[in-house]
């Protein structure tokens, strides 16, 4: 899945290109800012790419589609292939290999594989909080009702080694609960997730929009621990936990800057633009298969959710230290390890995007 993105010869004239972008004058008319964009698009050099993502129709995933469905990668003349992979950790597993050169995932992945000697970089943060949740199943709300519980029980996640399943250990070790004293079950979302909640495969799992609302509606499982705001995060965790972002290898960036600056620019009008627009507005630009057949619920869980999209792709101010924390609490590839956070995301790009 390689893709030839520019050769060295244009890359000084991808970065100028990029500065200059397919910016929108105030007071120009649509049909006036879209011929603009195109004309701007025209004078960059054609570059394609593929970003894994970890759960395309996925809220939290949303700006990922919605770059696409804008046409805002377009503007920035990129060809850019968005794979559907379940899970944030396989999709990092496959930008290390070389598979693709972008992935959509949690933050937190950076953090873990430098631990290993890896080198990723975060280049635009898309949330700045979790935008999750630990669904309990009814029948065990009663004797499960925090992380204090978790000793013994079966819990759902994404997959083994997911931010989900980070985020679990991390909620069961403020209660003094070891990750060997719970048992961690892959049910990835949606579908599969909501099945093991029925049939009993796990009390308790976390997970993302529009599962959480299918559960609440269908009255199968209750919010026990909530993540869909920084605010909520903040109570829940001890300090802010941005979650998915683009990241990419630093070896590639470093090759690619005008094209990363292009990728970058291309997701942070995605993000201002929904900023200024309604939950209504945002799902019309989506597939209809993304709403599981029930688009006033998806509009309802979007409508909470918003909080949790970045306005502006940077990273908070000490988010990277805490998350540093947190995985110095059980994560064995961090543990007694000295991490390099700067080199774990930049705001390079963000800053220069137009």
């Amino acid at each position: 899945m390689q893709r030839t993105i520019a050769t060295l010869g244009l890359v000084a004239t991808i970065v100028l290109a990029a500065c200059g972008g397919a910016t929108n004058n105030a007071g120009t008319s649509p049909t006036a800012s879209t011929a603009a964009s195109a004309s701007a698009a025209a004078t960059l050099a054609p570059a394609s790419l593929t970003i894994m993502v970890g759960g395309l129709n996925k809220q939290i995933y949303l700006p990922n589609k919605l770059t696409e469905a804008l046409g805002y990668f377009k503007d920035q003349n990129l060809t850019v292939n968005l794979i559907d992979e379940p899970s944030g950790k396989d999709a990092t597993s496959a930008l290390i290999a070389g598979e693709v050169e972008g992935s959509s995932g949690s933050y937190d992945h950076t953090i873990d594989v430098a631990g290993l000697g890896k080198n990723l970089v975060e280049v635009v943060q898309l949330l700045r909080a979790p935008g999750e949740a630990e669904m309990v199943a009814t029948a065990k709300a009663g004797e499960l009702k925090g992380p204090a519980d978790f000793k013994g029980r079966k819990l759902g996640v994404t997959s083994i080694g997911s931010g989900t399943h980070g985020l679990t250990q991390y909620l069961a070790s403020t209660k003094g609960i070891a990750p060997d004293q719970f048992t961690p079950i892959a049910v990835g979302a949606g579908d599969t997730f909501i099945a093991a909640i029925k049939q009993g495969t796990i009390d308790a799992g976390m997970t993302t929009e529009p599962t959480i609302s299918r559960l609440l509606k269908s009255g199968d499982a209750k919010v026990l621990i909530d993540l869909r705001t920084p605010e909520l995060t903040r109570a829940a965790l001890g300090g802010d936990y941005p979650f998915i972002s683009i990241y990419m290898r630093a070896d590639w960036v470093a090759q690619n800057k005008g094209v990363v600056q292009r990728v970058v620019n291309a997701y942070v009008k995605t993000l201002k633009w929904i900023q200024t627009h309604s939950p209504a507005e945002i799902a019309d630009k989506l597939p209809a298969d993304y709403y599981a057949n029930d688009k006033d619920l998806y509009l309802s869980a979007l409508t909470g959710s918003m909080p949790m999209y970045s306005p502006d792709g940077k990273m908070p101010a000490g988010a990277p230290d805490f998350i540093l924390k947190v995985l110095q609490t059980y994560n064995n590839n961090v543990k007694g390890k000295t991490i390099d956070l700067t080199k774990t995301w930049t705001n390079e790009y963000v800053d220069a995007a137009k």
